[in-house]
């Protein structure tokens, strides 16, 4: 294992070898409304997958900034790549707390293997004499149809009571796949509906999200060689949904000055590239998207700074950080809707790169996890001493 700077440096330029051709793929993406398998084959070709991945499990057990910084790069060439690959790098390092066969069972043989997964617990779980049987169908399932594995939530049900909630390992073979993803944005994220009508899963395959939140998972303290691990469950989950909106505002910044210049604006004589107009907003753009960047790195340095340090984020902080979460993404729709309507009709094709991030960052902000008005709200309970209304913090 090398040095975490040289490996850091390692990963991200071989992230950006391969934006070139996810770029190339987009469109394709988008109208294929799943990743091409050589988007796939490049991600593993280049270990943009491993960043949280716990180096026990053939990952290279990196920091959370690391993470923005992988995830925003991919975005510069394709945001259903980016998303995939965010949610990829949160399921690997949500892997890390289950038991340790549990681990074995999905790294074991494939160091490489690809994990989807939908968290929330919308299905029911049975314990049984062995582990569990499983039922229920999960919408959402971002890259399952390129997956080996799949990540489970449901709710334990003892006596018809529910006693826990928690993630079920399941091999991607088991399931039955709905071709229901027609959205409008991330089309390419291939996020189908996935089913099981009653499937045995073993105890070791099983972990409590409870224990995971509360820092007392079976398998977190297996791995001593990374500190990634120790880092707070929520703020970890929900950042690892940010980096894809930041990517693909940066880029927007990047790709809106060649659209114009040169052009008229409509029924003027002005050019648009050197109207006062254009430049104010222009400017406007790009600041919510920097306070979106500076919002999404001071989030991520405190997440890892606590994880590195062995010691507890504070609720309000990790209450705070949700927020944080919110309102970069946020920012980040705010600064490319104004790059869009400057763009004019030009920005208007479904297959320029403007349109598509636009839909993209659409659908970034509609995730249930970065729900502005909602997380503003948890946090102003706390805030108020009162009680909090969800145990996601």
């Amino acid at each position: 294992m090398t040095t975490t700077s040289t490996t850091t440096t390692s990963v991200l330029d071989s992230t950006l070898e391969i934006v070139p051709e996810l770029r190339a793929r987009a469109e394709q993406a988008a109208n294929d409304r799943r990743l091409p398998v050589e988007n796939i084959e490049a991600l593993r070709r280049s270990g943009s997958l491993k960043v949280l991945q716990a180096t026990r499990n053939g990952g290279l057990g990196l920091s959370v900034r690391d993470h923005v910084d992988v995830i925003s790069t991919l975005a510069r060439g394709c945001g259903s790549t980016a998303w995939v690959s965010g949610v990829v790098h949160a399921h690997s390092w949500l892997l890390s707390h289950f038991p340790e066969q549990g681990q074995a069972d999905v790294y074991g043989a494939n160091p490489d293997a690809v994990v989807s997964a939908v968290i929330g617990p919308r299905g029911k779980a049975v314990r049984t004499d062995g582990g569990y049987r499983l039922e229920g169908v999960w919408p959402f399932a971002s890259g399952c149809e390129r997956a080996e594995w799949l990540l489970l939530g449901a709710q334990v049900l003892e006596n018809g009571e529910v006693v826990d909630e928690g993630d079920f390992i399941v091999s991607a073979s088991d399931l039955t796949y709905f071709d229901d993803w027609h959205v409008t944005g991330l089309r390419g994220t291939g996020s189908c509906t996935v089913k099981l009508d009653g499937l045995e899963i073993p105890a070791h395959r099983y972990l409590s999200l409870p224990s995971v939140i509360m820092g007392t998972s079976p398998g977190g303290g297996l791995h001593t060689a990374d500190w990634v691990q120790r880092c707070a469950a929520v703020p970890v989950l929900t950042i690892a949904l940010c980096g894809t909106a930041l990517g693909l505002a940066e880029q927007a910044l990047q790709d809106f000055p060649p659209l114009i210049v040169g052009k008229t604006i409509a029924y003027t004589a002005d050019r648009q590239d050197t109207h006062p107009v254009t430049h104010v907003r222009l400017a406007d753009a790009a600041m919510r998207i920097h306070e979106a960047k500076l919002l999404l790195y001071s989030c991520a340095d405190e997440i890892d700074a606590a994880g590195r340090a062995g010691v507890e984020l504070p609720l309000l902080t990790r209450a705070r950080m949700r927020v944080d979460c919110a309102v970069a993404v946020r920012r980040c729709l705010e600064g490319v809707e104004t790059i869009f309507l400057l763009s004019g009709a030009t920005g208007v094709r479904s297959s320029g790169p403007v349109a598509r991030a636009l839909a993209d960052v659409k659908a970034v902000n509609n995730h249930g996890l970065l729900n502005l008005e909602m997380n503003e709200e948890m946090y102003g309970r706390l805030l108020m001493g009162l009680e909090p209304n969800t145990p996601l913090i």
